[in-house]
């Protein structure tokens, strides 16, 4: 089995940062390939630059799609998930569809904890998306500027820990996603300091990634994911251009 991980970010330190925690994760015979976005932003942070790295996603995906079996859109809050499960016929995953599932599984309501303000509103745009308001008991963020994107777990790994710890006594979280690309790895580390379940997202995503290559879905013909119509486009991506197009 091959899977994509796909970071609609441009820092490849984060990517790897991915590669290393979804590692554990791994079933045999698993391969799992890495991608950073060749343009875009350094982190995804709000609406305007989810839009940005979805897009440049789906470029990705139309150029490579027929080498995997599945794809992993390795961002929080999933930028081009629906677009993408939309034109494509593999099984995508989204990393914070895959973590808020997982943790619906270990508890009845989850917490996210994420390492800048900034992200708050995004996150709670996602968390509706995935019809997971109802499970989600907060989203709590650090109010505070940090050094580089990516070492800030570390850098800030004390304030996070402390961060889950109030979701859970003050806010009833039965279970902490740590949230965003950045963070990977991160719950393997404070598992043990926090006292519930911490969700790590993108082993989530791996393993439900191979779930749905074994379960070997049909690409939908009717519904709200069917292929949509072909049509001409101007100055898109070639590969992108010939999907939409209807020519592959």
């Amino acid at each position: 089995m091959k899977i994509l991980l796909l970071n609609p970010n441009t820092t490849e330190a984060v990517t790897d940062l991915l590669a290393a925690a979804a590692a554990p994760g791994l079933s045999p015979g698993t391969e799992l390939v890495k991608s950073t976005a060749p343009r875009g932003v350094p982190y995804i942070a709000n609406r305007a630059e989810a839009l940005i790295g979805g897009a440049i996603a789906l470029e990705t995906l139309a150029a490579v799609q027929h080498e995997y079996d599945a794809a992993i859109i390795a961002a929080f809050a999933d930028p081009g998930l629906g677009a993408a499960r939309e034109l494509f016929p593999l099984p995508i995953v989204g990393l914070a569809e895959a973590g808020m599932l997982a943790a619906s599984m270990l508890g009845r309501s989850f917490s996210i904890v994420t390492f800048t303000d900034a992200l708050q509103p995004w996150y709670r745009e996602c968390v509706e998306w995935t019809g997971m308001a109802a499970r989600c008991a907060s989203i709590r963020t650090l109010g505070e500027p940090f050094q580089a994107i990516g070492n800030v777990q570390h850098e800030k790994e004390e304030k996070l820990v402390a961060l889950a710890q109030a979701a859970v006594r003050e806010d009833g979280a039965d279970v902490i996603i740590t949230a965003g690309a950045p963070l990977a790895g991160l719950a393997a580390r404070i598992r043990d300091r926090i006292d519930v379940p911490v969700v790590e997202c993108v082993v989530a995503a791996v393993r439900m990634a191979e779930m749905l290559v074994t379960m070997n879905p049909r690409k939908p013909t009717a519904g709200t994911y069917r292929r949509p119509p072909g049509k001409p486009s101007i100055g898109l991506d070639p590969a992108l251009a010939a999907w939409i197009a209807g020519d592959s």
